[in-house]
């Protein structure tokens, strides 16, 4: 997850989400109150009287808990009972005494369909810690890379060992199973991401370059599949067997890959090693994004160590505990492939910030067009490829689409409409197309 740091530890690099949305994006795929999301969300505070009584995991359940005041229904379902007792157990009860997962609208428009984020129990002040995960806490899935195929194998493998019964290296330490529990199914919120998008979806949001992306990811995972899992099948009975015995495919290491890119934090270890470790952080993963979110993540990677958001401003009770995912300098053209979602908020500045590179107003922090991860502009011949692909359709013309067949095209062909949508339009305000564009 690329996520907003401190001066000193967790790095904007490839790896998570984190990541959120738009009306058309993976969380309308998946929008039950089991799904997991990473949205922002804006929600009314009111003050009614709650009908919560005891619940475990919070501690005392008193008038300092302030779950009188909260309007936002908190998650009380088995999976998630079990999972406040997996965080008590692993010495993150302090929490649990300040936040809950919770679900919000999808938008104040659509009250119907429900976003699961992390809600708070009382109000906190700005620089008192909102979340605290002990290190030993977390699922370290190695050193920092750009390929996420090795630990997704490694998620692939303890996530195949719980839903199909068995035990792998870390649950012999500990049992993951109601973290697991609680993570995006398969076939569900990657279905948002261009990992999965069909050619036509693929064909549909005119990049090339997100096209090429996509699909060497793509010959990436296959070739990890048939080289590291696929033979573990066959040699290791119930190594990598899903739920009531079924074989695995590429398509659920792709998944796995894929939560690794869109959850996973990197953070520093050791100050002065240089070393940093791909980690999932239960509880701070289920943060949704928000671009504004002032909140500071901070701590190392090293035994002993904490993990923690801290307050960046005065959090109500009631209130969502957001995150910014891509460190705020991820476009669009990030979250549709990292996250599985459009962010559409903020004025449009996901839409902006891809524009901009396609003007070479701003450099590529991430992914392929970034040099040996190292920012850069975006190469002339590039741009001309990536703006002439965008220049086959106008943006009336595919306002049009949208308006008349929108609703007849499949999930992931709409998300790649709008998503070239919004990057035209943010052209346009940048005066592309208008004769006002000096290099």
């Amino acid at each position: 997850m690329k996520i907003a740091v401190t001066a000193f530890i967790f790095l904007a690099s490839t790896s998570v989400s984190s990541f959120s949305p738009s009306n058309v994006s993976r969380r309308v795929i998946a929008t039950t109150t089991t799904a997991l999301d990473a949205k922002k969300s804006k929600t009314k505070k009111k003050k009614v009287t709650s009908t919560s009584s005891g619940l475990k995991g919070f501690g005392s359940t008193t008038k300092s808990s302030s779950t009188s005041s909260i309007t936002v229904p908190i998650d009380r379902s088995k999976s998630a009972m079990d999972f406040y007792s997996f965080l008590e157990k692993n010495g993150s009860a302090s929490s649990l005494k300040r936040v809950a997962l919770g679900f919000f609208p999808f938008t104040p428009e659509d009250t119907e369909n429900k976003l699961r984020g992390v809600v708070a129990l009382k109000k906190i002040a700005k620089g008192d810690v909102i979340i605290e995960i002990p290190y030993e806490t977390t699922f370290n899935l190695g050193s920092e890379s750009s390929d996420p195929t090795l630990p997704g194998t490694m998620l692939l493998q303890e996530y195949c060992s719980w839903i199909s019964g068995g035990s792998a290296s870390e649950t012999k330490k500990r049992d993951l199973g109601p973290y697991l529990e609680v993570l995006p199914p398969f076939g569900t919120d990657e279905l948002g991401s261009t990992e999965f998008f069909s050619v036509e979806a693929l064909e549909m949001l005119q990049s090339p370059q997100i096209m090429e992306e996509t699909l060497a990811r793509r010959a990436k995972c296959e070739a990890r599949f048939e080289r590291d899992v696929q033979p573990m099948t066959q040699i290791s009975l119930g190594m990598y067997k899903w739920k009531d015995d079924a074989e695995i495919t590429e398509e659920n290491l792709r998944w796995s890959s894929w939560l690794v890119t869109s959850r996973v934090l990197t953070v520093q270890g050791e100050a002065g090693t240089g070393e940093a470790y791909r980690l999932m952080i239960p509880l701070i993963d289920m943060c949704n994004h928000d671009r504004d979110s002032p909140h500071i993540l901070t701590g190392r990677a090293v035994p002993g160590g904490t993990l923690k958001v801290v307050a960046g401003k005065t959090v109500e009770a009631g209130e969502q505990i957001n995150i910014v995912y891509g460190g705020g300098v991820s476009g669009n053209d990030r979250f549709i492939q990292d996250y599985g979602f459009l962010d559409n908020f903020c004025n449009g500045a996901a839409d902006s910030i891809t524009a901009k590179i396609l003007l070479g107003k701003t450099r590529i922090v991430e992914g392929a067009g970034a040099v040996n991860g190292r920012p850069t502009l975006m190469p002339e011949d590039e741009r001309v490829r990536a703006l002439a692909a965008l220049d086959e359709t106008t943006l009336e013309e595919d306002i049009g689409l949208s308006v008349t067949r929108g609703s007849e095209l499949a999930n992931d062909v709409r998300i790649a409409l709008e998503y070239r949508i919004g990057v035209k339009k943010a052209l346009k305000k940048l005066g592309y197309g208008l004769g006002l564009v000096t290099e």
